[in-house]
């Protein structure tokens, strides 16, 4: 096992890293911008290192910074968490490179499944349905044209590089792909340096459905069952629950075998998520790989009953899984919804502030995800994100009611939270009775 790990990443997640080293007896050093000084969770950690100003991009997302911590704390891996570096290539070849462990899949296969045509290709090799699009990059406009005329529209012009919603767009027809397509393509090279992009036919009212997956060095590959991720708010995930309400066993067994196959085929290794659609007929297409811990990890971890930040650890420092498929069991139903530091009211935007009162909920089957507190200050050069609240339940319906419940208790001021809108998704009808799909929270609120 590692002796010191360096967490490459702030917040909650850190602290989730912190945490899981503790308790395995490795030491953890923490990177921090100047905009994150003085938070409370740096103290959590054997040491903290500052890294630069409070721009990612002279912080958090500075390769040769981050590589000098390391060397200088002396550690033997780095955990890059989600967001940041966690799916960037060349810095997961720099650690090989010298000499540190990257907690996560190799850079080969990285490459292979962060290129999202690649990724299709691998898929339908493995045996995967995919969304019916065009076969690679789309060079320009006018073949884009002729591919969403051959397939139909309304069509999807998505990134190749990257993910997270950006870099993609809808077009209904002729005149707005050619806006779209631009568009896309500019978001893409702004987001992730690289503007190509691929189609897709758009599924009417699908459900976003994923696997969560667990991988050694031996070539062993388990699921950890699905998550349904359907509430999004511009491809943005709201509200995430495990088990998806509306599979049966069948499609649920199909569903995760297809998961291990595309797993399988790309000699992956640590944890993964493997994306699918599931459209009104209960057939699922496959969309992409996410080469990393999710920030909806806790929901798996709650009907599992497994730490999965200590199984990247174990599995990066060469140890076998030594679980069966057949010992992971699913109990039982969770439900996570992400508090963001924006105004629901106000079109989402973003509230930035100093927290004033911070009193978080609790009682059987809440947990709470977080690193802020009373005095925080929510800068507003990161992620929005406070508090990740997740509940845990027999039932749907008693997860429905004490994740409201929790969600009443939870008060964080004087910001905007997203926690009424939380509140609102919960108790519309359409939720309760899982009759939803990816445009839900737009076409309703």
């Amino acid at each position: 096992m590692f002796s010191r790990v360096l967490i490459a990443n702030r917040g909650e997640i850190a602290l989730r890293i912190i945490r899981a080293c503790h308790e395995l007896g490795i030491g953890a050093v923490l990177v921090y911008s100047e905009a994150d000084r003085g938070a409370a969770y740096l103290d959590l950690a054997d040491e903290a290192i500052c890294i630069g100003p409070a721009s990612p991009a002279e912080s958090y997302l500075d390769i040769p910074r981050i590589i000098s911590a390391a060397e200088v704390a002396d550690v033997d891996a780095i955990h890059p968490g989600y967001g940041f570096l966690a799916e960037n290539v060349n810095f997961a070849e720099i650690c090989r490179e010298c000499g540190i462990t990257f907690i996560g899949p190799p850079a080969e296969a990285m490459r292979l499944l962060g290129d999202k045509v690649e990724a299709r290709k691998l898929a339908k090799k493995a045996g995967v349905d995919l969304v019916p699009g065009s076969d690679g990059v789309v060079a320009d406009d006018t073949q884009g044209l002729k591919i969403a005329n051959k397939i139909g529209y309304p069509v999807m012009i998505k990134a190749a590089a990257g993910g997270g919603g950006r870099g993609m767009r809808v077009a209904h027809n002729d005149m707005s792909f050619r806006s779209g397509f631009a568009a896309a393509r500019a978001e893409a090279e702004a987001a992730f340096g690289d503007d190509r992009v691929y189609l897709e036919k758009l599924i009417a009212e699908p459900r976003h459905v994923e696997v969560q997956v667990m991988a050694d060095h031996t070539g062993k590959v388990l699921h950890f069952f699905e998550r349904d991720c359907s509430v999004q708010r511009r491809h943005q995930k709201m509200i995430e629950e495990s088990p998806c309400p509306v599979l049966n066993e069948k499609t649920r067994q199909e569903l995760c075998q297809a998961a291990l196959r595309i797993i399988k085929h790309a000699d992956y290794v640590n944890a993964g998520t493997v994306e699918f659609l599931l459209d009104k007929n209960k057939h699922f297409y496959f969309i992409e790989v996410n080469t990393r811990i999710q920030v909806e990890h806790p929901v798996t971890e709650m009907v599992t009953g497994r730490d999965l930040i200590k199984m990247q650890l174990r599995i990066a420092a060469g140890e076998k899984l030594e679980l069966a498929q057949k010992d992971i069991r699913h109990r039982g139903v969770a439900i996570e919804c992400r508090i963001n530091a924006e105004d629901p009211a106000n079109n989402f935007s973003s509230s930035p502030g100093t927290i004033t009162r911070y009193i978080p909920p609790g009682g059987p089957g809440v947990r709470v995800d977080t690193h802020v507190y009373q005095g925080w200050t929510v800068a507003p050069n990161y992620d929005s994100m406070l508090s990740k609240l997740i509940v845990h339940q027999p039932t749907r319906a008693e997860a429905i009611a004490t994740m409201k419940r929790a969600l009443s208790e939870f008060i964080i001021e004087p910001i905007k939270t997203t926690i009424p809108a939380c509140l609102s998704i919960l108790s519309h009808n359409l939720f309760v009775k899982s009759k939803i799909d990816t445009e839900f929270v737009e076409r309703n609120f």
